[in-house]
């Protein structure tokens, strides 16, 4: 239920904002899941799994590129349900290790970190 401001007669003309701000914060609190898609991200030493969810979304209608630290997931526009995110991660992605399966409307990706080039100290003559 919405409860607006009690107001007199005349009192609206002088606060024209009152019950627009009200009726806002109501429907930003009551639909603020709304329009997110539903993910999940884990870490473990050597790579990010990430789940998504796309339900009513065929494989073939799916494509995620990877580039650098960048995953980009989009539906193609022959797909009954569209769809577009981009994640960026902290380090960049292995590529060639990565996979990704579509099962029961959950995209699962596990994302291969690439190794990092470890810093050495250089011996000065």
């Amino acid at each position: 239920m919405f409860f607006a401001p009690a107001l007199r007669t005349g009192e609206l003309a002088r606060q024209p904002g009152v019950l627009d701000f009200g009726l806002e914060r109501f429907l930003n609190d009551t639909y603020r899941h709304l329009g997110r898609a539903g993910y999940e991200l884990q870490e473990d030493d050597k790579s990010w799994l990430l789940a998504i969810d796309v339900p009513g979304v065929a494989k073939e209608h799916l494509a995620v590129h990877v580039e650098g630290n960048m995953v980009r997931i989009e539906t193609s526009r022959e797909a009954s349900r569209h769809f577009k995110a981009a994640y960026e991660l902290p380090q960049e992605i292995d590529v060639d290790a990565c996979e990704a399966k579509l099962e029961n409307g959950v995209l699962m990706l596990r994302l291969a970190k690439l190794p990092q080039a470890q810093g050495r100290q250089v011996r000065i003559s």
